[in-house]
């Protein structure tokens, strides 16, 4: 166990899901001193706490272990919760990060001093200092609940609150939304409650789990242009499943990776077996009757609401940091400008599993975090003022595409402590290097 009485010299890592115990291996391995907290009892984040029991992944094995890690040859291609909780058990016992985690510790408040350094609050009434925050909270937490036009008599329940089919044994169901959750927990409305329907507002893009044998995120197409992967999508799409409006669906009117795809057809084997009746958006709720936008109607004891989360930092002082429509406003997929020792990492979603592309950049991360020392501004001003750093416009990760700004980014470090010499030569009276505005 780390000693906890001097913490002004470490780095606090927020969450021990898969994203935060690869921070804490990258942090471990690249020397920078480090405390792990987390409000559950364990390691695993969602895997141990905010899914039910009878969900796999949706990516392959392959996709979504570590690069450097890989899960047991006896694991399925499409690993259970519980077989993804002991993958992540397993990964923080044999990297040595255990002695480093508190559980049942919860932040309540992570703030800046002048000095550059971070005063945290925890809900036990205990209080921290810390050089810097590495944010590891997830995007499966923050429940969005739809605004139903009226009110409904049965009972809501968010995707995330489902566990078991107890929950809508004998009970006439509608989901909302049409995503990984929603079709799982349609399916198992349709099979295990008196009824469901499912409705949405538009089409999704239904991608097969397999292909001729394969995990479709294990076949040679990721490294492609997205284009070329979208060509060859649609194409397999058509093969395997055809028009998505056989199915009584719509067809989807964005492009495919515009949203997170959903993966696999157990959704339309079940609408084909009478199972779930697909249905449009909602028009009115009126006690447990509700009317779609086509004038038909259905009546539900339980609205499951499959609707997604708010990606939301609420430990952080109002105002820090800023999300627009659910995008996290930081450059280089962690760093906010203006904010010395803040990273808020792994809030954006990998399109086809987080394995491949998470070792390597909390790689990346764990070395620029140590490399923040030997710089005088922020990591993310300097970052805000390179011409080729954008904001990010969307919460969905090309994986192999970022792999190769990884590998890129390692030559071009140097670069950054160069523009930090020339802004502090410009702007001396700006900032004293260990003594950065939290607002530069």
């Amino acid at each position: 166990m780390s000693d906890r009485s001097s913490t002004s010299e470490r780095h606090l890592v927020i969450g021990a899901g898969p994203v935060g115990l690869a921070m804490a291996a990258a942090l471990k391995h690249r020397g920078v001193p480090f405390d792990v907290v987390d409000g559950a009892s364990g390691v695993g984040g969602n895997w141990l706490h905010g899914v039910y029991r009878s969900a796999h992944i949706v990516s392959s094995k392959k996709a979504t272990e570590y690069a450097d890690y890989p899960m047991p040859a006896d694991f399925p291609d499409f690993p259970s919760a519980d077989q993804m909780l002991e993958y992540l058990e397993s990964f923080a016992k044999d990297r040595g990060l255990l002695p480093y985690c508190e559980f049942n510790k919860t932040v309540s408040l992570a703030a800046p001093d002048e000095s550059g350094r971070w005063n945290v609050k925890f809900a036990d009434g205990e209080e921290r200092t810390y050089k810097g925050v590495v944010v590891c909270n997830g995007h499966h937490w923050d429940k969005r609940f739809p605004k139903l036009p009226g009110t409904f008599a049965g009972e809501i329940l968010h995707s995330k609150d489902y566990r078991d089919v107890a929950q809508i044994q004998g009970k006439r169901v509608l989901v909302i939304g049409g995503g990984n959750s929603g079709v799982d927990m349609a399916c198992d409305a349709g099979r295990f409650g008196e009824s469901c329907d499912i409705s949405l507002k538009s089409g999704y893009w239904y991608l097969p789990k397999t292909f001729l044998g394969r995990p479709l995120t294990d076949i040679p197409i990721w490294g492609l242009p997205i284009f070329l992967q979208r060509a060859i999508l649609k194409s397999i799409t058509r093969l395997s499943i055809g028009d998505y409006r056989r199915y009584g669906l719509q067809r989807p009117n964005h492009k495919l990776f515009e949203r997170h795809p959903a993966f696999g057809t157990d959704l339309l084997g079940a609408i084909r077996m009478g199972r779930v009746k697909p249905r449009p958006a909602i028009d009115k709720v009126d006690g447990k009757t509700v009317t779609f936008v086509d004038g038909t109607t259905g009546t539900y004891d339980l609205i499951i609401a499959a609707t997604g989360f708010h990606a939301s930092f609420p430990f952080l002082p109002e105002g820090l940091i800023d999300v627009k429509d659910n995008v996290v406003q930081v450059y280089g997929g962690a760093f906010p400008a203006g904010v010395r020792g803040l990273y808020i990492v792994g809030w954006a979603q990998a399109r086809n599993g987080f394995g491949r592309l998470m070792t390597p950049l909390s790689d990346l991360y764990a070395r620029m975090i140590a490399m923040q020392d030997e710089l005088v501004f922020p990591i993310g001003t300097l970052m805000q003022r390179s011409f080729t750093q954008r904001l990010p416009t969307t919460h969905l990760v090309d994986p192999e595409k970022s792999r190769r700004e990884i590998r890129l980014a390692h030559w071009v470090l140097p670069l950054l402590k160069l523009r930090d010499r020339r802004m502090a030569r410009k702007e001396p009276s700006a900032t004293q290097k260990g003594r950065t505005p939290v607002r530069a």
